[in-house]
């Protein structure tokens, strides 16, 4: 790996935070606060929330096995991932590497940042070999980005390539975890500190059932998470998806508990769907959802709208032509959507 200073941009290495107020007398007791130009009635929403969400960490950091110092949180992993161009990524110069079909905020975010995103397209099995998205570096690659268990495809990507990626890229790579509670294979947070150049990205919005709160983490080196905290908003997670999260968080064994029921409902519907006559295949997943390639999605897409139930038609994505993506609902919706199918198929 490439020293961390040469990594980031020469204005971000040499930026100066913002600080807060809060920021100014951390570490001290407190308890008139007249720093903030906070209105002082209204409690507890009238004062700004603490920048650096160190109570959420503290309970993040042992559901996660990951030190406190090397958790970044930010408004859903769409902050986390634009942050990394933001510090890694001159406009104009620089590119990223990223495995094709995958998730779309790459390269929208790429493009907003006005970086070269390079593809490197999935193989039949939706898998990658690490010297072909090496291949596609140049000396001005900076960051690689993988998703596993990818999406749109449901599958885990294969570890040892993983490594490879890992221990040949002289860059940042960056994995995307957010649907690894459904998955077999095991996070990659206790590589990280074998790999200093890895930056994990995990979210609230899948297995803990809290999208509506927009909480994503990143996990990486001390360093690096310094200079996510350094150039990211100062109040960017607000109070309130605070205190949501570390309810949550508190009750681990209830978001295992439905992950279990998902995963069994996830391998009823597949059973059932492959059994459809619209129905030409499954692909393997390790996700909360699955990709099925149909006779003709868009034609299956539309009945299932008139019929208030929504999929998404990734047929417009590399290498998934006639392909439905379904999401594990409850037991009950997904026996609509069996219902719905087989009266289709009729």
């Amino acid at each position: 790996m490439k020293s961390l200073e040469q990594l980031v941009r020469k204005n971000i290495w040499s930026l100066s935070p913002y600080s807060s107020a809060r920021d100014e007398y951390s570490g001290k007791e407190a308890h008139v606060f007249l720093d903030a130009n906070e209105n002082p009635y209204n409690q507890p929403f009238n004062r700004y929330p603490d920048p650096l969400q160190r109570d959420l960490k503290k309970v993040l950091s042992k559901v996660k096995g990951v030190p406190e110092d090397m958790i970044f949180l930010g408004n859903g992993s769409d902050e986390a991932i634009d942050l990394t161009y933001r510090i890694f990524c001159e406009p104009k110069k620089d590119n990223v590497v990223s495995i094709s079909p995958t998730y779309g905020m790459y390269e929208v975010c790429a493009d907003i940042n006005d970086i070269e995103y390079h593809k490197v397209l999935l193989d039949d099995n939706f898998q990658f070999q690490a010297s072909s998205l090496l291949a596609a570096c140049d000396e001005n690659t900076k960051v690689i980005w993988l998703c596993s268990p990818n999406n749109p495809t449901g599958n885990s990507l294969n570890r040892d390539e993983i490594v490879k990626v890992l221990s040949l890229f002289e860059g940042i790579v960056v994995v995307d975890e957010a649907y690894i509670d459904f998955a077999m294979q095991q996070s990659l947070r206790k590589e990280l500190t074998r790999f200093p150049n890895l930056i994990i990205l995990q979210t609230m919005s899948k297995a803990w059932g809290s999208a509506a709160i927009r909480l994503g983490m990143a996990f990486a080196s001390h360093d690096i998470i310094n200079i996510y905290n350094k150039v990211k908003y100062p109040y960017n997670v607000n109070l309130l998806t605070q205190q949501q999260a570390a309810k949550a968080l508190a009750d681990p064994y209830e978001t295992d508990k439905r992950v279990k029921i998902l995963i069994q409902e996830r391998e009823r519907l597949i059973v059932s769907f492959r059994e459809l006559p619209v129905c030409e295949h499954i692909y393997p997943t390790d996700a909360n959802f699955f990709l099925a390639r149909m006779t003709d999605a868009q034609s299956v897409y539309d009945y299932l709208v008139d019929k208030g139930i929504i999929v998404r038609n990734r047929s417009n994505v590399q290498l998934c032509h006639n392909c439905l993506r379904i999401t594990i609902g409850t037991k009950t919706e997904n026996s609509e959507l069996l219902s719905a199918l087989r009266q289709y198929a009729v």
